[in-house]
This record gives structure tokens, sequence and C-alpha cells, in this order.
């Protein structure tokens, strides 16, 4: 069997970097002998590394990729495809999408492990209407503390299945998954951007077009008093008629000495201001490939490391329906204020929650920034911390990097089950990230 080797691993915002032990199993059977005699309770499974924080960090990692990256099933019929946790999402789509299938639910990189996906329990542009990607898993396999193999769904082992979708891999190894695909007849997406003034104008545009099934906005964090809020506001639906193509364009890499410091307030704003307006008219319908719409940023490889050495942080919070617009206008006013809005900053529209316990979404709006660590952004994420929790907001695990206990569990009424859950079936004695332990999971 593999031995472990020590390593400096961060996830995708760099922060933090921590030293790991790291054991790479070779096959399936090496990663049933390594649950069965491993008995450091700091123990956690990393996929592809695209978590923003410390959720797939703990002192053993068990980097699954090698051994479980296998395709096991498509049926091309039916739209079930059945492989290996470790497989990316790039590489299914590469598979399905000439078959004329796509993914129910995807989040904004395709560079995820299909086990990430169910461990976050990810959505995307179209929760308001398809809901989390839980909702597709048909059935999932998992090895769990003691070594033994447990198939659950949502009708089989149901308390271990809510459990394990949005867990972040605290309940075991998550070894395949069956999911149900999306038919589609073209890879284009039909695409209409309406171009907002305000936070008012945005909620409108929102709320007046959930039929469509894609929506998001971007939103300029620096404007202030009656532009607060402005926003291009982007609908999608796949188109029924076109090519189906996969686009495949060479991506480019952000060069690894990129200079921090040309990431800073003045440079932020003058790319806001010139992002909102370079749409120069109220509403613009094209058509472009799903690449485009679904993953703008797959377009630039390690562009996390244009935030420098010390990284960033992803600040991802969701506010019930009846709290959004007052909360948002709180929260974008106190960023704006502060100087240190951020260029990545997306809005998105969700329904109603599902029944798993640590899922993310609820039914109301979700805002996700990015910050560039600097010692000024601390103090920052304080203050917003506790106006996300005066709305009864929460925060998501797969963004988080430092909200504290008490901040965390108050977004979340079903915490207790979950750690009773894991005590019970003594998964609190052998999966644990950094992450679970600071926030008390």
């Amino acid at each position: 069997m593999p031995r472990a080797n020590s390593q400096q691993l961060s996830g995708w915002g760099r922060f933090p970097a921590l030293q790991h032990s790291v054991f790479t199993p070779r096959t399936q059977a090496d990663l049933h002998r390594f649950i069965r005699n491993n008995d450091n309770p700091k123990t956690i499974a990393f996929g592809n590394g695209r978590s923003y924080g410390d959720s797939a960090l703990s002192e053993c990692i068990i980097d699954c990729r090698k051994a479980q990256n296998y395709f096991i099933d498509f049926d091309t019929q039916q739209g079930l495809l059945t492989c290996q946790a470790g497989v990316i999402l790039d590489e299914i789509l590469k598979v399905i999408v000439p078959k004329g299938w796509f993914l129910p639910v995807t989040p904004g990189t395709r560079f995820i492990t299909l086990g990430g996906a169910i461990a976050a329990d990810v959505h995307g542009k179209n929760h308001h209407q398809a809901g989390c990607f839980s909702a597709y898993v048909t059935d999932l396999y998992l090895l769990t503390s003691d070594g033994t193999t447990v198939r659950c769904n949502q009708n089989l082992e149901t308390d271990l299945f809510r459990a394990t979708c949005g867990g972040m891999g605290l309940t075991g190894i998550i070894l395949s998954a069956t999911i149900q695909l999306k038919a589609i007849a073209s890879t284009e997406i039909n695409q209409t951007t309406h171009k907002t003034q305000n936070l008012e104008e945005t909620f409108a545009v929102f709320e007046h077009n959930q039929s469509s099934p894609y929506s998001v906005a971007w939103i300029d964090c620096y404007a202030k008093n009656k532009s607060l809020g402005r926003s291009l506001v982007s609908l999608g639906e796949f188109s029924e008629d076109g090519p189906i193509a996969l686009a495949r364009k060479k991506a480019r890499t952000m060069p690894r000495w990129f200079p921090s410091f040309m990431l800073n307030a003045w440079t932020i704003q003058l790319f806001n201001t010139l992002y909102y307006h370079r749409q120069r008219q109220p509403v613009k319908t094209e058509r472009v490939h799903y690449e485009r719409f679904f993953y703008p940023l797959d377009g630039i490889q390690r562009w996390n490391r244009m935030y420098g050495h010390k990284g960033f942080i992803q600040y991802q919070f969701i506010l019930p329906k009846d709290t959004s617009f007052e909360g948002l206008q709180e929260i974008l006013k106190t960023i704006a204020d502060a100087g240190q809005g951020s260029f990545l900053a997306v809005l998105k529209l969700h329904g109603k929650e599902n029944n798993n316990w640590l899922s993310f979404p609820l039914e109301g709006y979700s805002l996700a920034l990015d910050f560039k660590i600097q010692d000024k952004l601390f103090p920052l994420l304080k203050k917003l911390d506790q106006l996300v929790l005066t709305h009864r907001g929460r925060f998501y695990l797969a963004k988080d990097a430092r909200v504290s206990q008490e901040v965390f569990e108050r977004g979340y009424p079903n915490i207790d089950q979950f750690r009773q859950f894991r005590r019970t079936h003594n998964m609190h004695r052998h999966f644990n990230s950094a992450q679970s332990l600071r926030v008390g999971l």
C-alpha cells in the first residue's frame, strides 16, 4: 500500500495553507485498507482542490483522484450516468454533451469532482427551478468509517443520504454515484442581459423572470447612493436548435508571478465601472456557447493567482426572501463605504430548500464575493457576518475559510441532527476537516 507523504496544501482561495500528511491510494483496495487501519481522527477526502477554504484540509488527507476516476455506465437513452467520485465534471461533459445530455445542475466551474459536487450539494444558476445537485443523484455508494460500503439514496438509508449531500465529506468517502442528466437539443444558450440602475431594478428583473430556467447577476460593489446594487442580470435557456459542440477554446493561464499590488481598490473600482458600462443598451439578446454562460472564469487557468500569495476569501451567504432586499442594501452599502469591493460579485435567486441537513440554499437570494486578503479585510467581514445573522442568513461551507462556530451554526436549524448522526455512527472519530473542527461539526 502506498505511503503517505507530507505536503503543504490549500483550497482554491489559497488561504489557509496548511501542512498535511497526504495518502494517495492507487486502487480501491488501497483505499479500503487505509480506512480500516487509519486511527487519525483528523482525516478528510480531497478531490480537485476547488473548494475555497479549509473544508478539504486536515492533518491527514486522502487524495482520491487516482483510485476513483473511472466511468462505470452511461445509459444514453435514459440519460443515467454512473461513475466514480473522482471524475471531474469537465470529463463528464466531454462524454455526455456529444450525446445530447448536460448536467442538471452545475456550479460556476467545471473543474470539481463528482464527489465534491455531492459533498457540497452544489447549486447553479437554475436553483429557483431545479434545486441542488442531490436532487438528481439516484444512487450513491459511500465508504463508511468501519470500512464497509453502503448504498444510499432518497429512499434507501435516507438519513445517511441527507447527511452526505452537503456534509462536506464528514460521513465517509463517496465512492461512486448515478446521476440523472438533462437532455439538450443544442449547446447554445439564448441569453438576455438586463442592465439595471440599482438594486430595486435588479430584484424586479429576477422576480419578473422566474420562468427563465437560468438567471444570475453581476453586481457593481463600488456603486453607491442611487446606483447601489446596479447590475448586469443575465437570463438564459438552452436553444431548441443549433449545433451540439464542445467549445474547447484554449484557456489562458494566469502567470505565477502576477503582482498582487495591481489588484487594489482603485483598479477594482475601475474594472467594475468599465464592466458595467460595456453594455450600452438596457437589454441585450444574444446566443452564446454554454461554456461562456456557465463557466466564464474557467477560461483563465489558475485565476486565483491574481490575488497574490496571501490568497483571497470567497464570502458567500444567502438571505431569506423576506429579508433579502433590505439585507443586501445594508451589506452592499457597508462594502462600498469600506472601499473593499469585489469585482467577482454574483447574485442568484434560489428556490425552496431541500431536506439535507447542511445544504446551503434556501428560498431567497445569495451573494458571492471575492476579497483579497489584507489586514483591514477581517474587521469588515466580522461586520458583514453580523448583518447576515441579523437578516437570518447562512454561509456556504464550500466557500468558507474563517467564520466562527457561533456564526455558522445560527444559520442551520438541523445542525444538531447532523452532529448526533455523526456521533451515533462513530463518524466523528474518523472524519474531520480543519473547517469542521472550526465550526463545531
